[in-house]
């Protein structure tokens, strides 16, 4: 059974700053849309704003699901749970809202956040928002033990590669090609 809480509080936040990760989770209105959970990290690409308010920094990925879904009906879910320690699931509920890297508000949300650029920064895609308006844990028994080793280094190679071998605006075109619908044909990143 979930305790939901009136807010996030600092004992929750000091845990989600302990976690490795997080995931999202979005769905479009249609019932027959594909619902999206992705996974995000590392962990200080979330940053919890206020009692009510989460970001994380979104960076260009082969989809755009999470962005689509927003836009369409701003519906999202951020879950983390506990690969480590007492078992543990918290959920937060909320509407989200999707700040372009091209938009003027970015870089002073990226400095209230206290985001770290990722090592190639022409991949950040945007901050996405969310308004909480629902904080729930569950005990996270199913959830394995796993011993974290470390983050992966492929995104940085990755986008070090794309920008090098196509220039500056590579994730510009890339999210014209890839990102301006979702899987369902909804409206996605607009470049």
């Amino acid at each position: 059974m979930a305790t939901v809480y009136e807010g996030i509080s600092e004992h929750q936040r000091e845990w989600i700053a302990r976690q490795a990760m997080f995931f999202v989770g979005s769905a479009p209105l249609a019932g027959d849309g594909h619902v999206n959970v992705s996974p995000k990290g590392p962990i200080s690409s979330l940053a919890v704003l206020d009692d009510h308010t989460v970001a994380y920094l979104d960076i260009v990925g082969s989809g755009a699901e999470t962005i689509a879904h927003i836009r369409e009906n701003g519906r999202v879910v951020v879950m983390l749970c506990a690969f480590e320690g007492p078992p543990r699931i918290l959920r937060l509920h909320g509407t989200g809202e999707v700040v372009p890297a091209t938009d003027g508000r970015f870089p002073e949300l990226f400095e209230r956040a206290g985001f770290e650029p990722f090592e190639v920064p022409e991949s950040h895609r945007s901050i996405v928002v969310v308004a909480v308006n629902r904080v729930a844990d569950s005990c996270g028994y199913g959830v394995p033990l796993l011993d974290y080793v470390g983050e992966r280094p492929h995104q940085a190679a990755s986008s070090a590669k794309r920008v090098r071998v196509h220039g500056p605006g590579a994730y510009l075109d890339y999210q014209r090609e890839h990102n301006a619908a979702s899987i369902d044909g909804l409206p996605a990143v607009e470049v």
